[in-house]
């Protein structure tokens, strides 16, 4: 069997050393639902002792950071509904078996950043519980609460649906409760919001952040619902908010990193950069679905980066593109591509030689499906053969990523033009090439202009790539215009037969990235 583990360009170029820079200034992260992930204890779990014995796989695959979704004790299968800020979920582990993780990754210069779920709480958990008993209960005001005159006065009694929130009447009663106040809940009446201009809350929340950063040792958080920390009609008090966390979290453990969900237009992203070190990029993630489908350009896709790239500078110079083709709240990549195997090579092309901090959703790799409700999102990760598969996770019965749709990974490692393999391959370049593994590195448009292609070039330091990308089957000659042509030797073809011709022209064969040095 050939190699397949780093590209015949590479051999023999220096190894990264991931901990020489700041988290998520380089390498590719990776999105884990422990849940679904692997079960080292056969109770058909997930759990984190087997996001520990997989840390060699994750290695192997080059992966630099993990991110794992919510660990905390919750009475939800998704756990974004915390009962206990400082506990681990039972089903999940204890706090050694995290602290072990967190080691063990730590030895093979993984990262691990831990959702931090701080917008709201569980309804059960023993804040809101007091708060429910009377409006003189001390933890009364840690939550939103408003009579129904004052929501009428401010016009606020419904909202419009976003793409992070389908709730439409965020304002509900306790039933039993001593008083007629509603408390907002933006997501669910299962979630209350926490009340952030309450001092008590903001000095517990940064308490407990603490607590992971500097006594349990993570390297960073995903913070959810960041954009809605403070209720829709006092938006702007987020970046102040932001601000003050992210100085608190700094001082704890500098270098500490951050990313944000902030579903929303650049202009409303940029303001979260202020204290984010990094903001997921769902514009963007939008457009590379739509991308290898179609197999054209639909959303001129450098010229929008190129644009809101130079918006999010204007308030962070150094700020984190968190970029990725699909999430846990999303249809899968596998399925918007319904399993297209050349499709999906030509998403992972694009993801992993953009610039900014790629972010794969655990089983992306391997062509895993899923569509809405978001159980079938979240379903469990095929290690092999079911037969030969005693870590799979038997948390909810698949219907979509099943062996019949997805080819395990067993099978994949074993095959050269697997989908598994292609992303390996490109990891492996990645992180070994100077430009493409700078996170920050500058994005320029390039002078090339072919139907189906996409072009761009990226710049770090006084070195520069140009990279082309052909979205259909059909090989292609593309016309390289001075300067872009000038010196330049092909150091990454993905699928083989690129090569240079006379007249500034490139050999692009169809479905490949080609990548210009």
């Amino acid at each position: 069997m050939p190699d397949v583990s780093i590209p015949t360009t590479l051999r023999g170029l220096p190894r990264p050393i991931a901990d020489q820079t700041a988290t998520g200034q380089t390498g590719v992260h990776y999105e884990i639902f422990v849940r679904a992930f692997c079960d080292s204890n056969g109770d058909g779990i997930g759990d984190l002792n087997g996001v520990t014995s997989r840390l060699d796989y994750l290695k192997d695959l080059g992966i630099s950071a993990i991110w794992l979704m919510p660990i905390n004790p919750s009475p939800s299968y998704h756990m974004y509904d915390v009962t206990d800020y400082y506990g681990i979920a039972p089903e999940y582990g204890t706090l050694d078996d995290f602290r072990r993780l967190i080691r063990e990754a730590h030895q093979r210069g993984i990262k691990v950043i831990m959702d931090f779920v701080i917008n709201h709480t569980s309804r059960r958990h023993p804040w809101f519980v007091e708060a429910c008993k009377s409006r003189d209960n001390p933890y009364h005001d840690w939550y939103v609460w408003m009579s129904q005159k004052e929501i009428d006065a401010l016009n606020i009694a419904t909202r419009e649906i976003t793409a992070d929130s389908q709730e439409k009447n965020p304002w509900h009663r306790v039933p039993g409760a001593p008083f007629s106040e509603k408390y907002y809940a933006l997501f669910w009446s299962g979630m209350p919001d926490l009340n952030y201009d309450h001092p008590k809350v903001r000095e517990e929340i940064y308490k407990a952040g603490k607590f992971w950063l500097t006594d349990v040792g993570v390297d960073g958080f995903r913070l959810d619902a960041a954009r809605h920390i403070y209720p829709d009609w006092e938006e702007p008090k987020n970046h102040q908010f932001w601000e003050e966390f992210g100085q608190v979290m700094e001082s704890a453990k500098p270098g500490v990193y951050t990313v944000g969900e902030v579903w929303t237009r650049a202009e409303r992203i940029a303001p979260y950069f202020r204290g984010l070190k990094a903001n997921f990029n769902f514009d963007l993630s939008l457009s590379l679905q739509e991308i290898p489908f179609k197999e054209r350009d639909t959303a001129e896709i450098v010229q929008m980066l190129v644009q809101n790239r130079a918006i999010f500078a204007e308030v962070n110079p150094n700020f984190i593109d968190a970029i990725m083709l699909s999430n846990h709240d999303q249809t899968r990549i596998g399925s918007f591509l319904n399993g297209n195997l050349n499709h999906l090579k030509v998403a992972a092309n694009l993801l992993l030689t953009l610039p900014g901090n790629p972010y794969l959703y655990y089983g992306e790799e391997i062509g895993m499906l899923g569509t809405k409700p978001d159980e079938s999102i979240r379903e469990p990760f095929l290690w092999d053969r079911k037969r030969n598969d005693k870590n799979r996770s038997r948390w909810r019965r698949p219907v979509c990523s099943t062996e019949a749709t997805v080819t395990p990974l067993a099978q994949q490692q074993a095959d050269p033009d697997s989908l598994f393999n292609h992303y390996k391959r490109l990891i492996h370049f990645r992180n070994n090439h100077p430009v493409l593994n700078d996170n920050l590195s500058q994005l320029e448009a390039s002078e090339i202009r072919h139907t189906n292609v996409i072009a761009f070039v990226r710049k770090s330091g006084d070195r520069s790539v140009l990279i082309i990308h052909n979205l259909t089957k059909r090989g292609t000659d593309v016309v390289i215009y001075p300067p872009e042509a000038e010196g330049r030797t092909i150091v990454l073809d993905t699928v083989g037969g690129a090569r240079l011709i006379k007249d500034g022209k490139v050999r692009v064969p169809g479905y490949s990235c080609v990548v210009l040095e």
